[in-house]
Order: structure tokens, then sequence, then C-alpha cells
């Protein structure tokens, strides 16, 4: 690695070295006046054993409370970087942590936990009480936010980077529970848990709308969409377990309820005369009822037997629209610049699922381990719906209905077998059977003579999968084992179409997925692992595993065409990790993982407009902990992140994929001041280069904060 001289740190690195030079100075003075005032007042203290101090003291203190303060200072892309880092930019702080716990009454506990960070959206506290041999009583609520980069597309030719404000968009995540457990000695245990769980805020979409980005009549999907979230679901659900002899038995039930109300905003050649903003409304709410029931018992001292049982039954109804206009949330109105939506979808569902588990475990002999097992899935649904089409200033009514059926019966087998020395061996088969039908009838109908015209469609499949795996564990020496394993699966599924609407000749405009007869999905996994002790203070971890999968599909003879690959997919995973402590108080750890994956297809084969898919990127992260003394904690973390997937542009097609750089360091600084105070010092800084974004994206993190701890 290439170390800069000092004199070319950057302005951000100087502004960082400088904030974190003088809290460390203060956190010193600091940390010395509070442990000289510690030992000052009172008789003398009894002198602590290293281990001791190290431990915070000679009494074990069950309760704390931490509280932090910092910052994250940020350049460049705001919302990049709160995307990947998480944090809100600017000043935050308060509890960090916070546990506590009383006696209140003869064998009764009442707990405290919680977090609140300030700016941050981020909170949370559990309150319980529990009685030992009766039961525990607990409330619980909390909130957390997510952040996400509203930035769109990159246009190359003219340097040109789509993107909403600077700011991260961001989703709040929640809930509040209630859960209360009877936990009488010999009699059957019950729990009840009332949740209430919602998502709130906006979240960035990939569904970008089309622009002109030049002179040319070129269409690229490039302007960025937002989705606007709104759901919140509650839960009801009931738990009772109870021993018998040899025999465990649980049984339960649950209700859920939710209402979902999701908006997608697309903009449609932003900034020119045909502009056309186009608001997509989603809602949904269902009631989902499910019970259960096992059983696991002991039929001999090497005969183990469970079963399981599930049943579930759904109710969804559901409207939406897709508008446009010249703004959101408007009202339709025709237009011959609107493009294909809907106005007033109605519609509702119904399904039932049932599922059967039954496992044996046995050990015929010494050293061999069989576990056959078998589960059969069944499910029924239907559905329906009705709206009004619209394209232009014209607009149709259209109605729609389904129902169909599914059977799926997996066998599988596992054996392991141990009877050799210094060896273990595995191998098992899983087979699935399945078959299915569905009816449909309608669709998204003409609006004026244009769209896909409604379909009758009757469709058998016939399912069957099996994958196979073997593997070993060989400890050739007494510090080194080796791990090596593999599988093979193959899924294939097979479509008959007694009844179909559509015509699947070459010249037809509406032929998916009716066309398709047969679909492959086949893949060779292996893989190894090395774990390697050369020294006793010297782990080696190396793992390698490389996997081959294709899709093949077989259309209609009808449709002209042949049976083909569609997609090849080649993953290669290269892994190596170290760990070395040369001394009690120093451990130093590196690590670094190469990952090779590539997607191809015969469209990125036949035109430049589709190019083959990437996913490569290796990483490299180094850990360095060191124990100054015997009250104080030095830990140092680098972490480097490489992608160079992003594809070369062309005239035809979008350059997609990742496409970036990432380099993070880390200081951090404990102190135990005494057996009840801690104190910690935090210094971050990052730096993000998205060569995808053509720069756009480029975000510079600078995080620094320090905690308190009062442990008592």
């Amino acid at each position: 690695m290439k170390i800069q001289p000092q004199k070319q740190r950057t302005p951000a690195a100087r502004r960082v070295g400088c904030s974190c030079g003088i809290l460390i100075a203060a956190w010193i003075l600091v940390s010395e006046a509070a442990a000289q005032a510690g030992t000052t007042n009172g008789p003398a203290a009894k002198l602590l054993t290293p281990l001791e101090t190290f431990e915070g003291g000679q009494a074990t203190y069950d309760n704390w409370v931490e509280i932090y303060t910092g910052g994250l200072m940020t350049q460049g892309s705001t919302a990049q970087a709160q995307s990947l880092y998480q944090w809100h930019s600017g000043p935050f702080g308060g509890i960090r942590d916070l546990h506590w716990q009383q006696a209140v009454a003869k064998k009764t506990t009442l707990t405290l936990d919680g977090h609140a960070l300030f700016d941050q959206n981020d909170y949370q506290v559990t309150l319980g009480l529990q009685r030992e041999e009766l039961g525990y009583l607990r409330f619980k609520a909390g909130n957390f936010r997510t952040w996400y980069n509203g930035a769109g597309g990159y246009y190359p030719p003219t340097r040109l980077q789509y993107q909403l404000a600077n700011d991260a968009l961001a989703l709040d995540r929640g809930e509040f529970s209630v859960e209360a457990g009877l936990t009488l000695k010999d009699l059957p245990q019950a729990v009840f848990n009332y949740t209430h769980s919602y998502r709130d805020g906006e979240k960035s979409s990939t569904l970008w709308g089309p622009v002109h980005p030049d002179s040319t009549t070129a269409v690229k999907g490039l302007f960025p969409s937002l989705y606007s979230i709104n759901e919140q679901v509650d839960r009801f659900a009931l738990d009772l377990t109870h021993h018998i002899a040899t025999t465990d038995f649980g049984a339960g039930v649950r209700y859920e309820t939710a209402s979902l109300a999701d908006t997608r905003q697309e903009t449609f050649y932003h900034g020119e005369p045909i502009e056309r903003d186009v608001t997509d409304r989603q809602g949904t709410s269902y009631d989902l009822l499910n019970l259960h029931a096992f059983s696991e018992t002991w039929l001999k001292k090497n005969l183990f037997l469970s079963t399981g049982y599930s049943y579930a039954n759904l109710n969804d109804s559901y409207s939406g629209s897709r508008v446009y206009g010249d703004d959101f949330d408007v009202a339709y109105r025709p237009d011959t610049l609107n493009g294909l939506g809907y106005t007033s979808l109605r519609g509702g569902a119904h399904q039932q699922e049932h599922v059967v588990n039954v496992n044996l475990m046995s050990t015929p002999i010494p050293n061999l381990t069989l576990v056959p097992s078998l589960r059969v899935l069944q499910n029924d649904w239907d559905a329906n719906s009705s709206g009004i089409g619209t394209l232009g200033d014209h607009s149709g009514p259209f109605t729609s209905a389904s129902d169909g059926g599914a059977l799926d019966v997996r066998e599988r087998l596992d054996l392991r077998y141990t009877g050799v020395t210094n060896w273990v061996y595995y191998c098992g088969a899983e087979w699935t059977e399945g078959d299915g039908n569905l009816d449909e009838s309608g669709g998204l109908s003409q609006v004026n003579g244009l769209g896909p015209p409604p379909v009758q469609r009757h469709t058998e499949d016939t399912r069957f999968f099996q994958k196979y795996f073997l593997g070993t564990r060989w400890y050739p020496y007494r510090r080194t084992s080796i791990d090596l394993g593999g599988y093979y699966k193959n899924n294939q599924y097979n479509y008959n179409h007694p009844l179909d609407s559509t015509d699947n000749g070459a010249a037809s405009p509406n032929r998916y997925p009716a066309y398709l007869i047969r679909q492959g999905f086949e893949t060779y996994d292996a893989n190894l692992r090395l774990t390697l002790r050369p020294a006793r203070d010297l782990l080696l971890v190396t793992r390698c595993e490389y996997q081959w999968s294709a899709i093949d599909t077989t259309p209609d003879s009808l449709s002209g065409l042949s049976e083909s690959t569609s997609a090849k997919i080649t993953s290669q995973i290269l892994g190596q990790n170290a760990s070395w402590t040369p001394w009690t108080r120093l451990c130093l750890q590196a690590g670094g993982n190469y990952v090779l994956s590539e997607t191809r297809t015969p469209a990125s084969d036949a035109t430049r407009a589709v190019s083959a898919a990437q996913n490569n990127y290796w990483t490299v992260t180094l850990n360095a902990s060191v124990v100054l003394d015997d009250k104080t904690d030095l830990n140092l973390a680098y972490l480097y992140y490489q992608a160079n997937d992003a594809g070369q542009y062309t005239t035809d097609g979008l350059p997609l994929g990742a496409g970036a750089e990432e380099h993070t360091v880390t200081a951090s600084l404990t102190r135990r001041i005494n057996p009840h105070l801690r104190i910690s010092l935090k210094c971050a800084y990052s730096h993000y280069h998205d060569w995808a974004s053509g720069g756009n994206n480029n975000a510079t993190a600078e995080m620094v904060y320090t905690s308190l701890q009062y442990r008592f």
C-alpha cells in the first residue's frame, strides 16, 4: 500500500485529523481528572488485579447507561453518504445503551432496556416484569430509519446525471408489541403476543422514467422515481407447548390484518413539452388466519420423530390506479399525451394453504445417522378484478378472473457417518414432484383498439425438482481441517395449454407466457474450505467456491423458435482470512474476498443494446486490537471495496452495473476510568468514488463521537 506524505493530505483528512487530535487531548484530560477524583476521595481502595480492572472491578454490575454525542460531516453527494453509512448528516447524540434491572418482590424482577439517538429517528424501549415459575410480561416500542439515494441514471455523452434533491430519502420502520408468557411448572406453557408494525416514508425505485437525453430521438430510461410507503400490520398470536413423558407438543393460532397504501411517482420526459407525471397507487388490505401444531418424541433411544401441520387462510382486497397528469396526485383527465393506464381498479383474492411435515432421525448402527423427511404442500386460490383502462383521451372497462391450485410433495434423505477416525462424511438427496392448474380470463383490455386483447387460457403444469449433495470434513493434522463439498440441482417445469385464445405463431403480438412449454434450471456447485492453525496464535481460513447455472427454455413449435439456453451464470468466490495473536494484548486480523460473477443471455450475444451482466468485486479488511494497559484498549480498522462492472456505454443501450471504490478507516479508544466509569472515542473517515455515475455520487464522510458508560 502506498503511503502519501503528510503534506499531501486532503483538506478533509486534515480536518478529521485535527478534530480527532483535539478530542483525544480533551478526552485524556477528562479521563485522568475523573480517575484522580475517583481515587482521592474516601478511604484507600483495594488495588485491583489486571484481570479485575479489565473486567471493571471486583463487583459485578448488572445495570449500566451509556450516553454519547458526535457528528457526521459529508462532502459530495449527501444522499449517497447517508444511504451508504445509514447515518443522518450533522450532529447526533443521546442514550446509546441502557439496561436496568431490579428485584421488586420475591423471585420477581423488573427490567428496562433501550436506546434513543437524537436526530436519527432511532429509538427503542423494552420494559419487562418476570416472576420465576409463574411467567412474564413485556412491552416493547421502537423505530429506526433507513436512508436511500434518489439518484437516477447517468448519460455519459453529455455527462448528465438525473437525480432528485441531494438529501436522502427516508423510510421509517417501527413496532409496538405486548407479550405475556405463563411458565408454570408441570403445566402447559402459554405465550400471547400482540404486535403493531409499520413502514412510513419514501424510498428510491429502479423503475426510471424515459427521457430524450440529447438532440437525437433516442429514448433512455434515466429519470428517477420514488415510492411513497404507508403500511400498517397488526398481529395476534397465541402459542401453547407442553411436555408429556418423552414427547413435546405444541399448537398455536395467529391472526394478522394489514392496510398497505403505497404510491410510486414516475416522470416521463422531464423538462420536455410532452412531460407527464405518473401516479401509480397500490392499495391492499388483507386478513390472514394461521393454525399450526407440532410434536417431537423419542420413540426409542436411537429413533426420534417430529411432525408438524400448518393451515393458512388469506383474504385480501386491493385497489389502485395509474394516472397521467401535469402533476402528481391529480384526478384522471383525458389527454392525447397520456400513456396506457387505468382507474377505479377493484379486486379481491382468496388463498388456502395446507402444509404437513414429517421427519425421522435414526441411528441404526453406531456412527451412522439417517434422516428421511417428507413435506406436502397444497395451495388453492382465486382472484378477480375490474376497472377502467385509459390510453390517450380514450377509456374502456375491463374485468379479469383467475383461479388455480398446486400440490407439491418433497422427499429428502440426509446421511452422516463418523466411523472413520478424523473423517466426517455426509450426503443427501432431495426430490419434489408437483402439479397444478391455472385458469385465466380477461385482463387489461384494449382501449380504442390498442393494447393487448382479453385472454382465455387454461394451463396445466408439472414440476420435478432434484438436488444431490455430497461432502466431507477431514482432520489430517491436529490443527488442520479440510471441508470439501458440492451439489447438483435441476428444476424442470413443463406446461400444457389446452385452452389459449392467443396465437403463438411468429406474427402474433401477444404470445407470452402461453407459448412456453418447458423451462429448466440447472446448477453445479463445488466448495472448499481449509482451516489451518500453523501456530497456537495464528489461524488461517481459506474458502473457494465455484458455481455454474443455466436456464433452458423450450417454446411452442408454432412460434418458429427452437429450444435455447436463455441464460448462463458463472460465479467464483475466493476468500482468505487470517487471525494472529502474537501477544496477549495484541490481536491482528486480515481478510480478503474476490467474487467473479457473470450472466450471459442470447440477447447479450446478439445486440449491443444488452450487455452481459457482471457482478465482480473484491474487498479487503484489516483490524488491529491493542490492550495499551490494564485500563485502555485501542482498535484500528480499514476497509477497501472495489467493483468495476459498469457497462461500457454504447448508443444502443445503457451502461448498467456497479462501478465504485471505497476506503474506510476507523479508530476507537476505550478507557476504564474506574469500576463504574468507562469512556470511549471513535473517529472514522470514508471516501466513496462512484465511476458509474460519472462521479456525481462521490461521497466523503467523517464521523467523530465519544461515549460515556456508567455501570452500577
